[in-house]
């Protein structure tokens, strides 16, 4: 399950050391997680790093499918866990040392930088193989992320992204030897941890005020 540590002006969340699906204990373990920092006073920042092969697999489609009538209430957490960390008023980092897929790679978006091993492990977006379709909150985080183009190849051909690949779509900010993904990221981080505060917050949510409306949908979240 994740964890959160402090180091210095940086929390560090570790997201755990499987596949790092979206359950619900994990989800809202993940929650609670982002309140402590968010209740945090003074300089801060947050890096999300995972051990193992995994920084995120996504939804978590065993227990989905298993709980078909909360469907609707799960994509309504999965889309507010996106926008809590599109809008934290704080810098966020995701430090992405293993594979980084579907709303796992989402969720990577929604930080503000990121920073990926170069030599192993992908960053995709699957869902047009395996015949989920976006949601409109999805997408429109997507699109908010990452420029047109790349966006486009990335939803409709499913191309798995390399580290360096990664790096030169703009997918992610710097691809780095696997072990300083998570030193790069907190450097990055400490660097940065002044900036929290109101101010931060409101610069990000009227940055991406039509994304943030379009997650916060409860009523329609499918579209």
């Amino acid at each position: 399950m994740p964890s959160l540590d402090r180091q210095e002006n940086v929390f560090v969340l570790d997201l755990g050391d499987g596949e790092n699906r979206f359950h619900p204990d994990w989800i809202a373990a993940v929650g609670a997680a982002l309140d402590e920092v968010e209740k945090a006073e003074g300089p801060r920042a947050l890096v999300t790093a995972a051990t193992g092969k995994f920084w995120s697999n996504g939804l978590d489609l065993e227990w989905l499918f298993a709980n078909a009538d909360h469907y609707h209430d799960y994509v309504v957490s999965v889309h507010e866990l996106f926008a809590r960390l599109l809008a934290l008023p704080v810098i966020t980092v995701a430090a992405l040392q293993g594979h980084t897929f579907a709303a796992g790679a989402m969720l990577s978006l929604a930080h503000d930088f990121r920073v990926m091993r170069a030599d192993r492990g992908y960053w995709c977006l699957p869902e047009a193989d395996i015949d989920i379709p976006f949601t409109p909150g999805m997408s429109s985080l997507i699109q908010s992320r990452l420029a047109p183009q790349t966006a486009h190849e990335a939803m409709i051909t499913a191309r798995r992204y390399g580290g360096g690949d990664a790096a030169a779509a703009a997918i992610v900010d710097r691809a780095v030897p696997e072990d300083e993904v998570r030193s790069t990221a907190l450097e990055l981080a400490q660097s940065l941890a002044p900036k929290a505060g109101t101010t931060l917050g409101t610069i990000k949510s009227r940055m991406y005020a039509s994304t943030l409306t379009t997650l916060r949908d409860t009523t329609n979240p499918l579209g």
